[in-house]
């Protein structure tokens, strides 16, 4: 079933910050995948201030299982003070990419 999935947002400073996050989630099995979107700019309000920075962001594809050790696994290793964690739970999908993700996930089974 395509809801236990979802897709988790997080946005990064850099593309070394950006690779060391997503080679640490996919390594620990936090996620089976993530892709680095480079040179997307964030408007943002940040201390009473508007804000705009060049990022990098990831999609990272994920069970809900898993996020509670990805979000901590993210906070652990972010430089920001406040990082972008956002689970957005996917509808759809092919069912053989799905469990594609399982098996990461869940080596075991």
């Amino acid at each position: 079933m395509a809801s236990e999935y979802c897709l988790v947002l997080c946005t990064c400073p850099n593309d070394s910050v950006a690779r060391q996050l997503a080679e640490t989630v996919v390594s620990r099995h936090l996620a089976a995948c993530v892709n680095i979107v480079p040179g997307i700019t964030s408007v943002y309000s940040w201390k009473g201030r508007v804000e705009s920075d060049q990022e990098q962001l990831l999609l990272i594809k994920t069970d809900f299982s898993r996020y509670p050790g990805l979000e901590s696994c993210i906070k652990e290793n972010h430089p920001y003070e406040l990082p972008e964690i956002i689970a957005v739970p996917l509808q759809k999908g092919l069912p053989e990419y799905l469990g594609w993700i399982r098996q990461w996930l869940d080596p075991e089974q």
